[in-house]
């Protein structure tokens, strides 16, 4: 049979109830939020055993199959029912399932306290990438030994921003707590089941730092310095194509279309495909690294056939190449990338265009690079003359 909530009245129904997760005394409830009105405030006491929570300002019941059926019963045609924050409605990703189990084979003390379980198999089901897995189990395995003495279904909100206080006051970047957010959130919400939450916890404001540029007569004398092929491919790449140091370390020989002129980037950022441009001097670089070469699996690989370059490889190659060229800043793989967008947008090309060859979803993303594009502040009249 058919859950009463899968059904929506087509009346047209002014008042609302939104459903939220709560957790009491280590116990699953079904909150029920509302504007004060006799009429629900009546049918609520027809729920059973509804309570009202003083930490929470809102009446609860048990978090139970019958009770939400019995809402949806309840209030049909009366009150519509905003299940935004209660439903889990995420689409599960494609790539590759990440290996993960050196996690949990890991050599255990009982001193430490590790991740559940169900937090690995969850990664897993979700398939998100390596990268994501490491982020969410040691920022949440550092969380739960923050609080060593207590098991974690007993850890209370204000525990948790107890602990993202902590971490502001030891100056962590507003990433990094970002990543302790997602970490917790994940586990109570998409592991135990139970979407937002932690719906009030409030995230560091998103402050906007402007990316680092280099010259684009740096960045051609970082290529010129540069002896080894490999290396110079890989510089180059990261520049004129405005690839991220994963997406280098991704790329398969069959993705490089040098009839079209492009590179195809799979499974990015955001598990999404994209096509990026191919400079003509970097296939021609291209086409003699891999007569040098011959990658059989990677366009770059590292020491033993097949494997993948290393991203501390490629930091190595673009570091050491600055250092030849003389260019005293700090220069990183994503700088160059920076690079591209702004030198591409100082020559006139529409924003959307970078848009899609950053891969960026929002144009928003996309803007920053309006504020270092110094070419456009170049065309402003000086009003002192």
């Amino acid at each position: 049979m058919e859950p009463i909530y899968k059904y929506i009245t087509m009346e047209p129904i002014y008042k609302y109830i939104t459903l939220k997760h709560l957790l009491i005394d280590q116990q699953k409830m079904i909150g029920l939020q509302f504007y004060p009105d006799k009429v629900i405030q009546a049918l609520i006491k027809e729920l059973p055993n509804p309570k009202w929570s003083t930490h929470f300002k809102m009446v609860y019941i048990a978090n139970t199959k019958e009770n939400l059926d019995l809402i949806f019963k309840k209030f049909r045609g009366i009150a519509r029912i905003n299940c935004n924050l209660f439903f889990e409605d995420k689409v599960i990703r494609e790539n590759d399932v990440a290996d993960i189990n050196w996690y949990r084979n890991r050599n255990k003390t009982h001193s430490f306290k590790y991740v559940p379980e169900a937090f690995l198999l969850k990664l897993e089901l979700k398939r998100y990438s390596l990268n994501t897995c490491k982020t969410y189990i040691s920022q949440f395995e550092r969380f739960i030994n923050s609080y060593s003495h207590k098991e974690i279904i007993e850890l209370s909100e204000e525990e948790i921003r107890n602990y993202l206080q902590s971490l502001v006051q030891k100056n962590k970047s507003d990433s990094y707590i970002n990543q302790a957010i997602n970490s917790i959130k994940f586990y109570y919400e998409a592991v135990m089941g139970m979407p937002n939450r932690f719906y009030s916890i409030e995230r560091p404001r998103k402050s906007m730092r402007l990316p680092d540029i280099l010259a684009k007569d740096d960045i051609i004398k970082m290529i010129e310095v540069t002896t080894n092929l490999k290396h110079k491919c890989i510089i180059s790449l990261l520049y004129s194509s405005g690839l991220r140091r994963s997406e280098v370390l991704s790329l398969k020989p069959e993705d490089v279309d040098s009839k079209r002129m492009l590179i195809k980037v799979k499974q990015a950022k955001g598990n999404h495909d994209r096509y990026t441009i191919l400079n003509k001097s970097v296939l021609i670089l291209l086409r003699g690294y891999y007569k040098a070469y011959k990658p059989s699996v990677y366009l770059f690989e590292g020491p033993k056939t097949g494997s993948q370059y290393s991203a501390s490889s490629i930091l190595h190659v673009v570091k050491e190449a600055a250092l030849k060229a003389n260019i005293r800043k700090r220069v990183s793989p994503h700088m160059l990338r920076h690079s591209f967008a702004t030198h591409l947008l100082e020559e006139g090309t529409d924003l959307r265009y970078i848009q899609a060859l950053l891969g960026h979803k929002s144009t928003k993303t996309t803007e920053i690079y309006t504020h270092v594009a110094i070419k456009t502040f170049k065309g402003i009249k000086d009003l002192l003359n």
